[in-house]
């Protein structure tokens, strides 16, 4: 479905990503774990088309995605759900949810999709009439996923879904993570949370520095001595 190959973005003359590989399988959780600064949201920026590349590739079922514009990259299914939520706070909850479906002409189908996401988020509906930045941060994370979704993605991307927030927060985002993904919806999830994305990926890949460290399936990087050091906070006797 996705696959990135020897990707290598640079930031003035520093690497961010130092040509690192690898590939989202349609139907998968797939997971990208690391500390802050290890190239994991310049990864999704790439995708996207926000940061443009210094060399390597990205192909989305065989379209080359560096040539294309961001609007053009949403169109055909790619959709990024971006780190600190960014809605629109002077909206209301449904604008917000209206505005992910901008590029869609199906109107019965929105209608269908935004009951779909009401669904998955009732609080959603009970404050469709609330300025969006008067929800919490929980209620705001809800409303960025929701709003991704209007958008009817195939490929539906996440950088650090879980930041900010309470625990119970944080279980129940994941949940419907999971729920999202039983409904068809192919997903590329960043997290620092890596005890928690692990969990539910079913392939991990770890980076450090812009390079890919480590891959597997998330329940084999969950019994990695290294990842349960480094990530997990654990103690790990040789």
């Amino acid at each position: 479905m996705l696959k990135i190959d020897n990707l290598v973005v640079a930031y003035g003359g520093i690497e961010a990503l130092k040509g690192i590989s690898l590939e989202v399988e349609e139907g998968k959780i797939v997971t990208l774990v690391g500390a802050n600064g290890a190239g994991k949201s310049t990864t999704l920026r790439s995708i996207t088309g926000l940061v443009k590349p210094k060399s390597g590739s990205i192909t989305y079922n065989g379209v080359n995605l560096l040539s294309m514009k961001t609007q053009d990259i949403v169109k055909l299914g790619i959709t990024l759900v971006p780190e600190g939520r960014r809605i629109f706070p002077n909206l209301t909850v449904l604008e917000n949810l209206k505005l992910g479906a901008y590029f869609r002409k199906d109107v019965d189908t929105i209608k269908k999709d935004l009951d779909w996401v009401y669904s998955l988020f009732p609080i959603l509906k009970e404050r469709n009439w609330q300025m969006a930045g008067t929800l919490s941060g929980g209620e705001q994370q809800m409303l960025a996923v929701g709003r991704a979704l209007m958008s009817k993605p195939k490929l539906l991307m996440m950088d650090e879904p879980s930041l900010g927030l309470a625990p119970l927060i944080v279980k129940e985002i994941f949940n419907i993570i999971k729920e999202i993904h039983n409904q068809g919806v192919t997903i590329l999830l960043i997290e620092q949370n890596a005890n928690a994305a692990l969990h539910i990926a079913d392939i991990g890949y770890v980076i450090e520095t812009g390079i890919i460290k480590l891959k597997g399936e998330g329940k084999e990087l969950l019994n990695n001595d290294e990842v349960r050091k480094a990530y997990l906070g654990e103690n790990v006797s040789n």
